[in-house]
């Protein structure tokens, strides 16, 4: 650093520059230096030079500024109040947007409260199913009024991000294992070989966009309520332009990593059941080893590099290697497999689907389809609408059963594993959901829920914020029909839903 920006950062962190009494909170990064004083922030960015990113002169500093908030407006118009001089005064005094020269450049934001941001939430265990449900939808929004964007260059400048990304890795053999590093190149090397017609597919299909490109939990907060995306990366366009599922990948390894299966999970699920081309993004499925594996080793790249030319801090190693150890094991081989699960409304099937998911198949766990959510989707209507009596005719619900299938085969031709939650009243649904296993030559396992139509119907009594319709007269209605042989695995539902679940695992893990 160089002795200007020493002066600027120890200028920005007096609190008697803004006038304040209180400290000004200092938050160092490898490319900047955020201040944060009063309702104000201000952050710098510092005068490094790094093979991804250069900025080095004044000019690139306040390029790079006015470029983050053109940038980041579009997530948090709010935040972001516009880029500000740093100036040197008459008197040799500095200034914020004051007369004099300007000697270093600073981006100015409305400040929230840091302790809302989703790494620290999460660490509170504070992530709740209804904070996961907004962030999938303003992620897919997001994606959505994003500018299209060249598919085939995107496609090239992954290719080269992933070759970057593995040789540095080979290159540090003081950080990781060389023979695990090298092996590791292979498989990278081989799995984007094997994803390139995919993602020029994609590429051609509009999926390509001008994205967030630094999308995890720290780069997320919650205001008001509300989760807000901020902190898009500015200083390279073709590191956010990218594929809509590249982007997600990282928000997913992310949560992954931290030990948060359960809520990768959700939040994957959560963004398939609101997408408007749900089977490109099955499809899509296929290129997720890849691309969170790149997004684990990127992250193990960058602690690698901090641990050899900024503080060689143990802690950044030790970092470094648990990156790897996931980006390894995102490319692990897993084999597909399809789970039903069937039973009268009430009996919990959706609840059983979200406590196994995670744990079943490759990260980030099993792709769950819900009858429900597919029935409001072919009605174009919300989650939480109701939808007539007529949505329930026995067309309908065929159409229901059958998009079902169709995604449940797309999701196993992606090589992920699948749970199918509906009813399954018939012995002719439960045989043709067993038909897909079958033709896709991946084990099958049904799960058949029951209990009393009392507790059915007490339970769905009690129900709120969910996309059934089921209502007392339904159960009745079920429970006096005939459902024929059942010849899966019968579960009392009854039971406490741990134990429920683990006795659902059991089944799963020995399928018959």
């Amino acid at each position: 650093m160089n002795a200007t920006q020493e002066a600027v950062f120890a200028f920005l962190a007096d609190p008697a520059t803004y006038n304040l009494h209180q400290p000004v909170r200092r938050i160092d990064t490898n490319g900047a230096a955020v201040f944060l004083a009063g309702s104000d922030v201000y952050k710098v960015k510092r005068a490094v030079h790094f093979p991804f990113m250069d900025l080095s002169t004044l000019a690139r500093r306040k390029a790079t500024c006015e470029a983050e908030v053109a940038v980041n407006r579009r997530f948090a118009p709010d935040l972001y109040l516009g880029v500000v001089p740093i100036t040197r005064e008459a008197d040799g005094s500095l200034g914020i947007d004051g007369g004099g020269e300007p000697v270093e450049w600073a981006v100015h934001m409305r400040r929230f409260d840091e302790t809302m941001t989703l790494d620290l939430v999460a660490e509170r265990g504070e992530l709740t199913p209804a904070i996961l449900k907004q962030l999938s939808a303003i992620v897919l929004d997001a994606f959505a009024s994003a500018e299209r964007c060249d598919g085939v260059a995107a496609t090239k400048d992954l290719e080269g991000v992933v070759d970057e990304t593995v040789a540095s890795l080979v290159e540090r053999d003081e950080v990781f294992p060389p023979a695990s590093a090298l092996a590791f190149q292979d498989a990278m090397r081989a799995s984007f070989a094997r994803s390139r017609a995919q993602l020029l597919k994609r590429g051609a299909n509009g999926h390509v966009r001008r994205c967030h490109g630094d999308l995890h939990l720290r780069n997320i907060t919650l205001i008001d309520g509300v989760p807000v995306l901020f902190d898009a990366i500015e200083f390279d366009e073709s590191i956010a332009t990218i594929d809509v599922l590249y982007d997600l990948a990282f928000l997913l390894m992310d949560m992954w990593e931290r030990g948060l299966h359960t809520e990768a999970n959700q939040l994957f699920n959560r963004y398939l059941w609101r997408s408007n081309q749900l089977l490109d993004e099955l499809e899509g499925l296929s290129l997720l080893p890849l691309l969170l594996a790149l997004r684990a080793a990127i992250r193990a790249k960058i602690e690698a590099l901090r641990f050899v030319t900024v503080d060689a801090d143990p802690r950044a190693r030790l970092e470094a290697l648990r990156y790897f150890d996931h980006a390894m094991g995102f490319l692990r081989p897993s084999e597909p497999q399809l789970i039903a699960v069937g039973g009268f409304s009430g009996t919990g099937k959706t609840t059983l689907s979200r406590l196994v998911a995670h744990q079943i198949g490759r990260a980030p766990g099993a792709v769950h389809l819900r009858s429900d959510i597919e029935r409001k989707r072919l009605m174009h209507v919300d989650e939480l609408e109701r939808l007539p009596a007529s949505a329930y005719s026995p067309t309908v619900t065929e159409d229901v059963f059958a998009a079902l299938r169709r995604q449940a085969e797309t999701v196993l031709e992606a090589g992920h594993s699948v749970i199918v939650d509906a009813v399954h009243k018939t012995p002719e649904e439960r045989s043709l959901i067993a038909a897909v296993a079958r033709d896709a030559g991946v084990p099958f396992t049904g799960l058949w829920l029951t209990g009393p139509v009392e507790t059915l119907i007490d339970r769905i009594s009690h129900r709120t914020d969910d996309a059934s319709d089921a209502t007392q007269a339904i159960v009745m209605l079920q429970a006096d029909q005939p459902s024929g042989r059942i010849d899966w695995s019968t579960l009392d539902a009854t039971r406490p839903v741990e134990t429920l679940a683990a006795d659902a695992l059991r089944r799963i893990a020995n399928p018959s």
